[in-house]
């Protein structure tokens, strides 16, 4: 099955054609298929118009939000309810192509486990939308490895069992694909279509850089040291500890050599404060260990995912607690 989730924030006036131009695609490419909306709090009247669909057609399923949680909420909700094998999110105001979703399957059925988009004629404004997100997309793939033009569209298609048990926090969604890789899934892109907003305005400004600069140090982070924190935190103790004992040694060699007293010597007051933040660091990773081991020991969770087997059965889901 095919599953097509869709978050949706005040996005009244393009509800009912989307519908409509994606249910003709998916009937053409011929699977089952079910089209999930999650109403992520919209107050003009989405609500009634998905709740409209979904009474005319089965295929159609709603997710209201009490209230707005932001898009990563949404696609979290559509990721943990989406029913199909394959998971096609896309955006709500018809910038996206539904068109474009056979050729994200075919990649599928190649062997790819992620089919990313690539909005390479991106219908947006250059200054405020396009730039910064050329320069982002750049350094995320700089930073985590995985090679893509485009990581801010939405329009992709993952295997769920790749992206089934993710879980994302913040404003995570645009990293989906690295942590899709981090499970050892097979990625490619494909050109998509992009069409220029036709209603309503755009939820994203020049701040959402700053937000994916900070996400970007936190994915860095669970990358490279989420099974050790310690490597991180210990490294920056050790050179804390470092630094204190030059400063200090300094400080006393000006003491010896040339009579100064430590009381007008600024180099006591940075060897303790240095010392004092490497220790610092050195407890933080010891607690930090101890969070992590926690957090596998106490669920039950595995620190290896396995794709598959010959010739054996698995006794236990790895994220299923031992019993």
């Amino acid at each position: 099955m095919i599953t097509v989730m869709i978050p949706v924030y005040n996005e009244r006036a393009t509800l009912e054609e989307l519908y409509k131009r994606i249910r003709a695609v998916l009937e053409e490419v011929g699977r089952p298929w079910e089209l999930l909306f999650i109403n992520d709090g919209s107050n003009d009247g989405s609500g009634e118009i998905l709740n409209s669909l979904a009474k005319a057609d089965q295929h159609v399923k709603v997710i209201h939000f009490r209230r707005n949680f932001g898009q990563t909420a949404a696609m979290m909700a559509g990721f943990d309810y989406a029913s199909g094998g394959v998971i096609i999110p896309m955006d709500g105001d018809l910038q996206n192509d539904p068109s474009d979703i056979p050729k994200l399957l075919e990649k599928l059925d190649e062997g790819y486990d992620v089919c990313s988009g690539w909005r390479k004629d991106r219908k947006d404004d250059a200054i405020r939308r396009n730039l910064p997100s050329i320069m982002a997309n750049r350094l995320i793939s700089w930073v985590s490895g995985v090679r893509l033009h485009d990581f801010g569209c939405s329009l992709k298609a993952y295997r769920a069992e790749v992206i089934k048990g993710v879980r994302l926090y913040g404003e995570m969604h645009r990293f989906l694909p690295i942590y899709a890789k981090w499970h050892g899934a097979r990625i490619t892109e494909v050109t998509v279509n992009h069409f220029p907003r036709v209603s309503g305005k755009s939820k994203y400004g020049l701040e959402r850089v700053l937000k994916v600069l900070a996400d970007l140090i936190t994915v860095k982070f669970l990358d490279k040291f989420a099974l050790k924190p310690m490597y991180l935190f210990g490294f920056c103790g050790l050179i804390g500890i470092l630094m204190s004992a030059l400063f200090g040694g300094w400080a006393l060699w000006r003491v010896i050599s040339m009579g100064e007293p430590f009381i007008k010597n600024p180099l006591l007051m940075l060897s303790v404060f240095s010392g004092m933040t490497g220790v610092l660091c050195l407890l933080m990773g010891l607690l930090a260990e101890m969070i992590t081991r926690t957090f596998y020991e106490s669920q039950g969770k595995s620190i290896y995912l396995i794709r598959e087997t010959r010739n054996l059965s698995l006794r236990k889901d790895p994220y299923e607690s031992a019993s």
